[in-house]
């Protein structure tokens, strides 16, 4: 069986270069309660949702072009049986200009139908990347949580 995993297109009114500078700015699109540095590779920082948090290292940082978050360790409390599912599981970037502005392709690799997060993770990850990302390339404000 193949697995499908988790992606989104988002278009942006900006250029390549302010994408890639919003999506290293986590605490102005996901979250407001971050640790650590968001911006090159091996920069390492935690975002936390009250008992929830996702630990990443940055193992690919190409301005402009894309950027990919290893997921290195998390707690997701609402799991009943494997609540650090992400582990081990990638957020990716993909940057590309187009008539419009700019698309940025999102995948969490690994993140998949068969994992038990996967319908309440798509519904966040699609919120935080339309209402959140996609608002702060194209207004300058982002909704983070």
């Amino acid at each position: 069986m193949k697995q499908e995993h988790y992606q989104k297109s988002i278009i942006v009114n900006g250029t390549t270069a302010e994408a890639f500078e919003r999506i290293c700015q986590v605490d102005g699109w996901w979250a407001k309660n971050l640790e650590g540095n968001t911006e090159k590779a091996t920069d390492v920082f935690t975002v936390h949702f009250g008992t929830t948090f996702v630990t990443f290292r940055i193992t690919e940082a190409v301005p402009e072009k894309r950027i990919v978050w290893l997921v290195t360790d998390c707690y997701l409390p609402w799991l009943k049986n494997n609540k650090t599912e992400w582990n081990g599981t990638r957020v990716i970037f993909d940057i590309t200009p187009v008539a419009e502005g700019t698309r940025i392709d999102f995948t969490h690799e690994g993140l998949t139908p068969q994992a038990e997060c996967y319908e309440n993770c798509r519904v966040g990850w699609d919120c935080h990347l339309e209402k959140g990302l996609q608002s702060l390339v194209n207004i300058g404000v982002g909704e983070p949580q």
